[in-house]
């Protein structure tokens, strides 16, 4: 979701809060005089020969990942963006409308796990140092992994809720059909249950391309980072993210969009070009569609009426979510306060809804 580069404009809304393991959610929400929050603990497990869908295999792939709340209470698994990681997940905007006392997932009767996906985060990723050796993961890659943590390696036999955004959000639809009955609910948000295509597809690709085709890329072998990788990344985030009237309040004269786009040029990108064209690419075969009728439980797909990636009008969610036995769409209409595909982003906009879900669903049995 690119949320560094957005950070320039809407700091307040989307900037990232890393937590260190000590930390509490007070701290996440910059309250330094509230009650101390739930700590948030962080580990890594290595799975061994994992096999990627392409047929590669890694002798050991490293999973990285945060949980907080009661390890007794009902497990959530948390998912999140494209480019981020399970801290991107723990920021006001996320975590403090969520995990607080009270909240839907309030953390003293939740047991929340944030893994950082393949290619992100802590987790094993290109930059480690295979570069272009690393294997070609995809989504179906991840949720394999994510699944085996929680069951090889903390012991969740089930989940309460799967919840993921953007990334995380297709991810969400391919883990309910992967692993049917294993959540009771599953919460897809700011996705689509299609094939990956149209605008999506299009300005991912010239990501990927953009990298590759760059001089400086040398393969994968550079000893500086190629500056395509970040004039590609602000170009995305320009066409895909923001919102339109959010992107206008920001921007009503040819001044205040220069100096927009300025300040998304300089702003500090620390990214790597291997690991920014490998978690783009990822997304090449992302196609949930037909596997729609193996969900169980009760589904929620959460959209923005602004969201420029999963754009409503295409009538696609609405034709497909049919297909779901326990399925339903909630979209947050659009307005100066959204901020398009990145909306979503912002529990504020959907968490009464979750809340009703998480109310009402029927527990499942315990998948095998």
């Amino acid at each position: 979701m690119l949320h560094r580069l957005l950070a320039a404009v809407r700091p307040a809304a989307l900037a990232l809060v890393l937590i260190a393991p000590t930390a509490n959610l007070a701290f996440a929400q910059g309250a330094a005089t509230s009650p101390p929050g739930p700590a948030v603990k962080e580990g890594s497990w290595v799975v061994r020969d994992f096999r990627f869908k392409s047929g590669e295999t890694l002798p050991e792939l490293r999973l990285h990942y945060r949980t907080l709340g009661n390890p007794a209470g009902e497990p959530v698994l948390v998912m999140h963006g494209t480019t981020g990681s399970g801290a991107s997940m723990l920021s006001p905007a996320f975590a403090g409308e969520l995990f607080g006392p009270g909240q839907p997932l309030d953390a003293a009767r939740h047991f929340i796990v944030l893994p950082d996906a393949i290619g992100h985060g802590r987790s094993s990723k290109p930059s480690d140092g295979l570069r272009t050796a690393f294997p070609r993961y995809n989504y179906d890659d991840m949720v394999v992994a994510q699944h085996r943590l929680l069951t090889e390696h903390l012991g969740v036999k089930r989940l309460r809720l799967v919840i993921g955004n953007s990334m995380g959000g297709m991810e969400t639809w391919l883990f309910a059909q992967m692993y049917p009955g294993f959540a009771d609910i599953a919460v897809p948000m700011a996705s689509l249950p299609v094939e990956m295509a149209g605008r999506n597809w299009m300005l991912r690709r010239l990501i990927v391309d953009s990298i590759r085709n760059d001089p400086e890329w040398m393969n994968g072998q550079y000893t500086k980072q190629p500056a395509s990788a970040r004039v590609a990344s602000v170009f995305f985030a320009l066409a895909t993210n923001g919102g339109n009237q959010a992107l206008y309040k920001a921007a009503p004269t040819r001044a205040r969009a220069d100096a927009l786009l300025d300040a998304r040029l300089a702003a500090p990108f620390a990214a790597d070009a291997n690991d920014t064209l490998y978690q783009w690419d990822s997304s090449r075969d992302f196609n949930p569609s037909a596997g729609l009728e193996k969900i169980q439980g009760v589904l929620l797909a959460i959209n923005s009426a602004d969201d420029e990636r999963n754009p409503p009008e295409l009538g696609v969610l609405e034709r497909e979510i049919k297909r779901v036995k326990g399925g339903r769409i909630f979209l947050i209409p659009a307005s100066e306060a959204t901020v398009g595909h990145g909306t979503t982003g912002q529990a504020k906009f959907w968490k009464e809804e979750l809340a009703k879900v998480l109310a009402s669903a029927p527990r499942l049995a315990a998948a095998p």
